[in-house]
């Protein structure tokens, strides 16, 4: 090989009329440094050059380094390039797909319709949106004080908090849990995350084994099915009844726990239904989590949104002996869903859990810490007077939009709805005599080319019974009049 390289410099260097001192410049002019002797000894075979500068030599030579190091026949680099060229297309084009662990996951609050309504959007059409719990485009507005209390604190909020967030956060949050009668959370049970969401993934990816089962309502918010499912468990759905104001079915649940079952979720207030669990339901569902010694794991960000003078129970204030995990944030309190602000309670029997909690300190750390401008305001949010009451109350928005929504659903022939006591959403239920309802994705399309108008169905919140979809009704009354109007008519005439 080391012959056949000098035999091949020589050749190239006598094809171009080229000397070694004009070698010697053709390399210089490139930036590399090569010696009188060093090109002689290569000409004279006696070593040959390292990769870099063999390559050198070929590009002043205007050969390819393959042919010149006496691996390729073809001299010209340009032949060399089309070989590599026509290798590459008889090679198979390589593609790259979704993971194959998202197989089974899903989250169609934001699916396939709402594509469609960003196209005809696109196309001008006018989209009425009552699919997505976001306060903000509908005219709710975080109070002054918080906005203003961010505002001064961003310079001082530039850097990394300690990865389970800031002092003054995590002490308002402790203090709030103490309202709320959670016991047993001490500053180092506490961790803030980049809204709800977040910390389910997190809590999911640090406690969830292959094949764990977990139990979740039906109807649920999807995020947890789908988090669980990703963290290589299985979520069973134990159903809530209608019949019951949506109250989660006791029986049912008991019926569905196994020797793989690890924890029980409870979504109190409910999303998608606006249900909330008296506390007698909340002390049936701890007796089963005793009996099967489960974790309890409650997501309860609309405990602020309860309207009719009703009262919401923490369920981990019913369990000082079990191990519990209580999600809130400020989201939807407070009007600032975009801020993302969220956080996580340990609280009960935390012996149980010494493993789980140096799992999730693992993945705490690992994404070293939550939005820190957004904790900053945790401890003026969670003082002082809060807002969300002013809306909930007789006269308040949402409570006058929740009424004026319900009541017009239920003159609607061939619809059934209950009413609900919390959160946004309503849950309404089409007659299947009337309707025959075979495909929820169908009718949430069908509404949305005709009448313009995009809700979520009930196959989006993990409920297989076909003729059930939610609206959201955070839009002011003129919209949601307008919105009802235009269900009303399509369902006048439609039926599948």
């Amino acid at each position: 090989m080391q012959n056949l390289f000098s035999q091949r410099l020589q050749e190239a260097m006598r094809d171009k009329g080229l000397k070694q001192v004009d070698v010697l410049r053709l390399v210089a002019a490139r930036g590399q440094k090569l010696g009188k002797s060093q090109l002689s000894q290569y000409v004279s075979g006696k070593t040959t050059p390292r990769p870099d500068m063999l390559s050198t030599l070929a590009e002043a030579l205007d050969v390819s380094a393959e042919w010149l190091s006496g691996d390729e026949e073809s001299r010209d680099q340009g032949d060399s390039e089309l070989k590599k060229f026509n290798e590459q297309k008889e090679r198979p084009m390589r593609r790259f797909t979704k993971s194959s662990k998202l197989d089974h996951v899903s989250y169609d609050v934001r699916g396939p319709a709402l594509d469609e309504a960003k196209r005809m959007e696109e196309d001008g059409v006018h989209i009425l949106k009552l699919n997505i719990g976001n306060p903000a485009p509908f005219g709710f507005r975080a109070p002054d004080e918080v906005v203003i209390d961010m505002a001064t604190q961003l310079r001082e909020t530039e850097g990394y908090s300690d990865s389970h967030g800031l002092w003054s956060a995590r002490k308002a949050i402790m203090q709030y849990d103490q309202i709320k009668h959670i016991p047993n959370v001490t500053m180092n049970d506490i961790y803030t995350g980049n809204g709800v969401s977040d910390l389910i993934n997190m809590v999911m990816q640090a406690m969830v084994e292959t094949g764990d089962e977990i139990l979740v309502p039906s109807p649920d918010y999807p995020l947890w099915t789908a988090c669980v499912t990703l963290a290589g468990g299985k979520a069973v759905h134990y159903l809530c009844d209608e019949q019951a104001d949506w109250l989660p079915d006791i029986d049912d649940m008991r019926s569905k726990v196994s020797s793989n079952t690890k924890a029980i979720v409870i979504i109190n207030p409910n999303n998608p239904t606006g249900a909330l669990y008296p506390k007698e339901v909340l002390e049936e569902i701890v007796q089963i989590a005793r009996e099967n010694q489960l974790i309890i794991l409650s997501d309860e960000i609309y405990d602020r949104l309860v309207m009719d003078g009703e009262e919401h129970v923490s369920i981990a204030s019913l369990a000082p002996d079990l191990f519990c995990i209580t999600f809130n944030g400020l989201s939807k309190s407070h009007m600032i869903a975009g801020w993302r602000v969220g956080w996580i309670s340990i609280s009960g029997n935390k012996r149980l859990g010494r493993g789980l909690i140096e799992g999730i300190n693992m993945m705490s750390n690992m994404r070293l810490c939550s939005n820190v401008p957004a904790q900053s305001i945790v401890q003026t949010a969670l003082g002082g007077h809060q807002s969300v009451k002013d809306y909930v109350v007789p006269g308040g928005r949402v409570r006058n939009q929740r009424d004026f929504v319900y009541e017009r659903l239920r003159a609607i022939d061939g619809v059934s709805v209950v009413k609900p006591k919390a959160a946004f959403y309503v849950f309404p239920h089409l007659d299947p005599q009337k309707f025959n309802i075979t495909d929820d994705e169908q009718f949430q399309l069908d509404l949305l080319q005709d009448e313009h108008v995009l809700i979520v169905p009930g196959k989006g919140f993990n409920w297989n019974t076909p003729g059930y979809f939610r609206i959201v009704f955070l839009p002011r009354r003129a919209i949601l009049g307008e919105a009802l109007d235009k269900i009303e008519r399509f369902l006048s005439y439609y039926a599948q």
